[in-house]
């Protein structure tokens, strides 16, 4: 593997994730010791060290500045007990990710960096990383993501007044108008903050928006003092619309300039500054769809979920067989509603099916079977076969609207459920 290749592959891993390796002056550590206690699990000074070392070649790539030892420290630290708490919640409640899940993510991982798997396994090789410690960090950033995904949304519903209501608003009308690149610096308060705390914020607050119009760098501020999720990223949240945003972070976000950040922002989370990154778009008037079939087997009194993945591998080895995928979704899907159509599930588009699905479905070439994969419902497979982009329909608007409000509420709730997860953890540091 050159020289070259290596380099061409790093900016691949650090964009797509937070931590997926462990850098060789990490593993010389020649004894170890238990940083944190968090619940009946334990962090340990090799893995601080070796996501500490992550963070700063993936910060000196980018050409932030870093924060001081000590603070980039606790960051980190703050970062891995969160993760703790989260997979130990993955656990209890059966929530895995599949090998095969995890080898369609690394090939795609590989892919784009224009590489082979075996290619992106000799190139981790060659940096002095140990594949399967990379393999396992991705395997847990998967399970972070489908975790919040399964927990958050399930404490968000999505009513028909509701979207009614959106269509009906200036809101609504809005809903195909600009995107914002949105960057934050969350000064946190606790569920059941005292009036002493919360002046306390407000005063931390006030003290970075200072800092900041004096010239500090937004990133490297946030990730040095921000308590928000994304704060080891240089706070930034990604492209949102205004509508998915709360209605008072909407109102300032749509007055700020391109590289413009906004006063402190009181939520029920704590303070906010909010940074527009980039603008773009406006009134999009063609939408993606995707017209695919699938095979759903779902785990039951009968078929255990063990059962069941022998089952929807067996399928999958006789469709690379040639077998027709709508004879095998008649005959073994347990969608009764596709599965009597051969699978069929129509023309499908964003927001239309879960994360998952959609994940796998618009990564997938028109013609191919996808690798079995699962979702909430149970394991799928599914073909694509036809790609189009149709003008906005009412149907559409719909979709989109729920969409919308799902994902305003799932920002929200998110922020909630991981105050209350750390809350209620047992925490001790070391």
């Amino acid at each position: 593997m050159t020289t070259k290749l290596i380099k061409k592959l790093k900016p691949s891993l650090a964009a797509l994730f937070l931590g997926l390796s462990v850098s060789a002056s990490a593993a010389d550590i020649p004894l170890d010791r238990i940083v944190a206690i968090v619940n009946d699990d334990i962090v340990l000074q090799s893995e601080l060290s070796e996501r500490e070392a992550i963070i700063k070649s993936r910060l000196n790539a980018q050409g932030r500045g870093l924060p001081d030892e000590q603070t980039l420290q606790n960051q980190v630290l703050d970062r891995l007990i969160l993760d703790n708490i989260q997979l130990q919640l993955g656990k209890e409640r059966g929530i895995r990710i599949s090998d095969s899940e995890l080898n369609a993510s690394i090939e795609r991982i590989a892919a784009s960096s224009k590489l082979t798997l075996d290619q992106f396994r000799q190139a981790l090789i060659a940096e002095g990383q140990d594949y399967a410690q990379v393999r396992q960090q991705i395997r847990n950033e998967m399970l972070i993501q489908r975790i919040q995904q399964r927990i958050v949304n399930s404490r968000i519903n999505v009513s028909q007044q509701e979207i009614d209501n959106f269509l009906s608003s200036h809101q609504g009308e809005q809903a195909n108008t600009e995107s914002y690149n949105i960057s934050q610096i969350l000064i946190a308060v606790p569920l059941q903050a005292t009036s002493k705390m919360l002046q306390a914020a407000q005063k931390q607050a006030d003290s970075i928006s200072a800092q900041l119009k004096a010239g500090a760098d937004f990133a490297e501020t946030a990730i040095a003092q921000s308590k928000g999720p994304n704060a080891l990223k240089g706070g930034e949240i990604g492209w949102r619309k205004l509508n998915e945003l709360p209605e008072e972070f909407a109102t300032v976000i749509k007055k700020l300039k391109q590289g413009e950040f906004s006063a402190p922002l009181r939520s029920p989370s704590g303070f906010h500054i909010l940074k527009v990154n980039d603008k773009q778009g406006g009134n999009v008037q063609l939408v993606d769809q995707v017209k695919v079939r699938h095979i759903l087997l779902s785990p039951n009194e009968i078929r255990s979920a063990a059962q069941t993945r022998r089952e929807i591998d067996a399928i999958y080895q006789k469709l690379q067989q040639g077998v027709p995928f709508e004879e095998l979704a008649k005959q073994l899907s347990d969608d009764p509603a596709s599965g009597s159509l051969g699978g069929d599930l129509g023309w499908a588009q964003p927001g239309q099916m879960v994360p998952e699905f959609e994940e796998v479905m618009f990564d997938t070439q028109k013609g191919e079977i996808s690798a079995p994969f699962e979702s909430r419902f149970g394991w799928h497979i599914l073909k694509v076969e036809d790609r189009r982009q149709q003008d906005m329909s009412e149907e559409m608007k719909t979709n989109q609207a729920r969409a919308t409000i799902r994902q305003r509420k799932f920002n929200e709730e998110l922020q909630n459920w991981l105050r209350e997860i750390r809350s209620q953890a047992y925490i001790e540091l070391k």
